[in-house]
């Protein structure tokens, strides 16, 4: 077990599963990541391992057949699954996220109907918040769910979909404006529809179309497509919540929890990134020693395990405070914003550490270097973050003037 990013506090059960997970990591998941990165593999056999394991249903409430674990709890799965392959982590994230707001702000039917499949990993999730126009300007959103007897159809494109082809639920953001007078707030006038589908690319339903998988630099394996709506129609029952105009609040909070798996994913690539760079630096020689001798090499370790335990304590801050009942979008933004920094810039050192053989795909650190900068945008920019984190700290520093 590696001496760094330790968790104090945790029950005997939160050390047991995490040891599992941990031993799942190093026997299944490393030993075969970059092969299959390298061919952008979906990693069914690994995905599979995870259902046996229980992780997706690790945070859904026992009366669903989950763990009904904490948001700690999965953070923690989520930094060590990271530090054997990203991807990985991103496949159970977004399924989580949507079982989340199922659980927060369904209705009893259809927590009934999804939470039960979707802890054993037979519903698997996905929520789409993205346009391929407004990037992080949410308020923007032009896909638009109109009312026609007890349906909604639904029209639009969305973008960045993760597990857009192997979901079989997703939980789209659209504007709704039934019920909601012209000049409405934006955010007020937003709904989260339920969307129900076959797994797979082209049409999977009758109005909703996945076209193929968006070819990326890195986080490969895991699925990322678009999602066009034209003419969809879905029952009124899979509004989430029953209610219209509240789609706004609940993606909120289902990306408020995503930013701490984000965090708790830097954590788990840096992480590995050191254990990388450490293990190397022992192992090559020049000037007739190790280049771990060479007091350079040790200031450049010690600054890569100073910022692994520094994101590993803020990740694991913002996870408490939102277990706690807390608002937690200060300290999930701060925790985000810091674990990706600090994420980029110890693969970086790593990479540095390697020196040429870092450039080559038979080393592990070539994968890292390409799947680190997605971090930098997921879930929000580091800017939006930082916009996030300033007017909060505005709301508690108030001038009293």
């Amino acid at each position: 077990m590696s001496r760094l990013a330790q968790t104090a506090g945790l029950t005997d059960i939160q050390r047991e599963i995490l040891s599992t997970v941990r031993d799942f990591v190093d026997k299944e998941i490393i030993p075969v990541a970059t092969e299959l990165e390298h061919r952008d593999e979906y990693p069914q056999q690994i995905v599979d391992g995870l259902k046996e394991l229980g992780l997706f249903g690790l945070m859904i409430p026992e009366e669903y057949g989950g763990l009904g674990e904490s948001l700690l709890t999965y953070a923690l799965c989520v930094e060590e699954i990271a530090r054997g392959w990203m991807s990985v982590s991103g496949i159970i994230n977004t399924h989580f996220i949507v079982a989340y707001m199922l659980k927060q702000h369904g209705t009893q039917e259809q927590k009934e109907t999804f939470l039960p499949r979707m802890a054993a990993g037979e519903v698997r999730g996905a929520f789409s918040m993205s346009e391929p126009g407004l990037g992080s300007d949410v308020s923007a959103i032009t896909s638009k769910g109109v009312k026609d007897g007890d349906e909604y159809v639904l029209g639009g494109q969305k973008m960045w979909l993760t597990n857009g082809g192997t979901s079989t639920l997703v939980a789209v953001l659209c504007r709704s404006d039934e019920g909601h007078p012209e000049g409405t707030a934006p955010h007020k006038s937003m709904t989260t529809f339920l969307v129900e589908k076959e797994p797979g690319f082209g049409e999977v339903r009758p109005g909703l179309t996945i076209p193929g998988k968006i070819d990326k630099m890195g986080y490969k394996g895991v699925d990322t497509t678009e999602l066009i709506m034209d003419g969809l129609r879905i029952p009124a029952n899979r509004v989430l919540g029953g209610v219209t105009g509240r789609g706004f609040y609940q993606m909120m909070d289902g990306v408020e929890v995503g930013r701490v798996n984000v965090a708790a994913r830097g954590c788990g690539v840096a992480q590995r990134a050191f254990e990388l760079g450490v293990s190397y630096a022992q192992q090559r020689h020049t000037f007739g020693k190790a280049i771990a001798q060479h007091q350079a090499i040790q200031f450049k370790l010690a600054e890569m395990a100073t910022k692994v335990e520094a994101a590993h304590a803020m990740m694991v801050n913002a996870a408490r405070k939102k277990d706690s009942g807390e608002r937690n979008d200060l300290e999930a933004g701060m925790a985000k914003y810091l674990a990706s920094e600090y994420c980029k810039e110890v693969v970086e050192d790593a990479f540095r550490i390697h020196g040429g053989y870092g450039f080559s795909k038979e080393y592990e650190i070539e994968r890292l270097y390409r799947e680190a900068p997605m971090l930098l945008i997921g879930e929000g920019t580091a800017e939006i973050q930082k916009m996030i984190i300033g007017r909060r700290l505005l709301e508690e520093y108030r001038f009293q003037g």
